[in-house]
């Protein structure tokens, strides 16, 4: 049994740590609910409407909607300004107008970032109209000020762009302080906890595209998804980080494929649960 569990002769020290390197980046895998949601952006971006997309941490929105500005390719015909389709930011504490104005810009690669802030306004709907931005997403828009909100709200009614606020909770909170705001922004998509079958499925295509061991770990089974629905309760982002760091391990001890007690020990380090 013991050499079954043996890393073949194909992998050596090299591809092994290779493999370590890979599986320690980030990754981008087109899920399904992935693709559902990017489904929903593109009726916002071709209708030009302004929405939120909720949700608690590690639930994936971040990296959904980042793949979103990723597939949406920037082009440029020479002499003349880029086409950037899609601009994403994740925003920083306390986003003030001047940081948001200065923050578009650099995303633009805009050189010119500096002056009092009427003359920054006139330069982002100057550079957003020449670029032909068609939608802005926001990433940990619960950080945005009031000011800045109007700010973004006026973007979206000018220029006919559909911006998406992205935040937690707190996010609805933050825009009911102002009814403009929060009519502006009524549309919303929630990122949920994965349920058990979602889970299981999410487990298989880790294991399949992203995983990727000499052997098969067949970590949909019964004892491997009871573990895995108590430690990550849904957060598919904790899940990424238990089976990645199983993969490594298991690469590490000259493993070829995710034994239950590594699992189990994997799965003590990282769970949600208090301990």
């Amino acid at each position: 049994m013991a050499e079954k569990h043996t890393v073949t002769e194909a992998l050596d020290a090299s591809d092994i740590n290779e493999r370590i390197r890979q599986l320690g980046k980030r990754r981008v895998l087109e899920l399904p609910q992935m693709l559902n949601f990017h489904m929903w952006l593109d009726g916002k971006r071709l209708a030009r409407q302004s929405c939120r997309v909720v949700g608690e941490s590690r639930t994936g929105k971040t990296i959904s909607c980042n793949t979103y500005r990723l597939m949406s390719k920037v082009t440029q015909l020479p002499g003349e300004a880029p086409h950037i389709p899609v601009l994403y930011w994740h925003c920083p504490e306390h986003l003030s107008v001047s940081r948001l104005f200065t923050g578009l810009l650099e995303l633009t690669h805009y050189q010119a970032t500096r002056g009092r802030i009427p003359e920054l306004r006139e330069r982002v709907y100057h550079v957003l109209g020449s670029c032909q931005v068609e939608m802005i997403i926001l990433d940990e828009a619960q950080r945005i000020n009031a000011q800045a909100l109007s700010e973004i709200r006026d973007i979206s009614d000018i220029l006919e762009i559909a911006v998406v606020l992205v935040g937690t909770d707190r996010l609805n909170t933050v825009i009911q302080r102002d009814d403009q705001v929060l009519y502006r922004f009524l549309s919303a998509y929630r990122f949920s906890h994965l349920g058990s079958e979602e889970l299981r499925e999410m487990t298989s295509l880790w294991e399949e595209h992203i995983l990727q061991l000499p052997e098969p770990s067949n970590l949909a089974n019964e004892k491997a998804q009871h573990l895995l629905s108590q430690a990550t309760r849904g957060y598919i982002g904790v899940l990424d980080q238990i089976l990645c760091e199983a993969a490594i391990r298991t690469l590490q001890t000259g493993k070829s494929c995710i034994t239950l007690p590594t699992l189990r020990q994997v799965v003590k380090e990282c769970s949600l649960v208090t301990k």
